[in-house]
């Protein structure tokens, strides 16, 4: 097994559970889930839907699954749904909404701002066809959307997307797996976000740094058939708990979430300083263009620093294991690399 990098800035899912998620953990009231629901995993369900304005909840083990099941229960054979480019249900989850869910993708470009649609161009894709054309009924948003660069959706862009959504007679599923990185740094309360959607996947493990777990809300008629659909994926947990027990930790410290957001600043303001090409980040995602993205992330790996490549290009991720010491170091390591780093000095400034 290769080494892991001194400063992992792969993604938000490499944190590992803090003390308090640990003795959280240890301590957590558990039942069977499957036959009698774990109180502790009602417990946090219960807080996420209120969080979320929503009137159910269900934990899954993973996004991935959480998306899926919701898109199963969307979509029938012969349909068609929408999503962003690069949306994390098109092209990072193995094509189970074809396979599983037995939805067409349509992809939407990013004409209403970096990573979402325009809502006129949501309406143009719903046009009405011929009995043997595919029938659109679903629109998948993202929010943050991740290969985009963790780029946020406002409040008020996100409502003309699920108005444009229900004026077309679709249902709004929101992959929301980053959602409580948008409300952290738009200053709203994550409700704000979710409202015209019938379905909303959020994680545990990403930005709120739980070791495992998502959570689905929706209606609870939907979450009713959603635990039917978990069972059968394979997701039905027994003593749960343990486990909802460090999501509850993890729920309650996204106040934290502005540390993440203000350390990805620090890193792309000194990449810039460095001659890099960066975008400035709206949250907790940096991305760089380099000439050889590849290239340049076994540079970084060399020297230390874990980063991936996503769609072309470089992207490090920051979150609770990473320090403003952590960003330093790792953009001194990035002063150091050899040739194939980026010297574009005339990209726009992040700030």
């Amino acid at each position: 097994m290769p080494a892991l990098p001194r400063i992992d800035l792969r993604s938000d899912t490499v944190t590992v559970p803090d003390d308090e998620m640990r003795r959280a953990m240890a301590a957590a009231d558990v039942g069977d889930d499957v036959l009698d629901h774990d109180p502790t995993m009602a417990a946090l369900e219960e807080e996420v839907a209120a969080v979320l304005g929503m009137p159910a909840a269900l934990w899954m083990p993973s996004g991935t699954m959480g998306n899926v099941a919701a898109l199963m229960m969307h979509l029938q054979r012969g349909d068609k749904f929408l999503a962003p480019e690069h949306a994390h249900v098109l092209g990072s989850e193995l094509g189970s909404a074809a396979w599983l869910a037995q939805g067409m993708p349509e992809v939407l470009p990013h004409d209403g701002g970096p990573g979402r649609p325009a809502p006129d161009t949501v309406r143009a894709h719903v046009a009405p066809g011929p009995y043997f054309s595919l029938r659109t009924t679903l629109l998948c948003l993202e929010n943050t959307h991740n290969f985009a660069g963790g780029t946020v959706t406002p409040v008020d862009e996100w409502h003309a997307l699920t108005a444009a959504a229900s004026d077309s007679g679709l249902v709004v599923h929101l992959d929301g797996a980053r959602l409580w990185n948008a409300a952290a740094a738009l200053g709203v309360e994550p409700a704000r976000l979710t409202g015209g959607a019938t379905t909303v996947q959020v994680c545990l493990s990403k930005g709120l740094g739980a070791p495992v777990g998502s959570v689905l809300v929706s209606d609870a008629v939907r979450i009713a058939e959603a635990r039917r659909i978990r069972k059968m994926l394979g997701g039905g947990v027994r003593q749960g708990g343990v486990l909802a027990a460090a999501g509850l930790v993890a729920l309650r410290s996204r106040d934290r979430l502005h540390d993440d957001h203000a350390h990805a600043r620090l890193l792309a303001d000194g990449l810039h300083e460095r001659g890099w090409a960066v975008d400035h980040p709206e949250t907790n995602i940096v991305l760089a263009t380099t000439e050889d993205p590849a290239a340049t992330v076994r540079a970084l790996a060399a020297a230390g620093v874990g980063a991936v490549t996503v769609a072309g290009r470089v992207r490090f991720v920051t979150h609770r294991g990473i320090s403003t010491e952590d960003v330093h170091a790792a953009l001194a390591a990035c002063a150091a690399l050899p040739a194939e780093r980026p010297t574009d000095a005339g990209a726009a400034s992040p700030a």
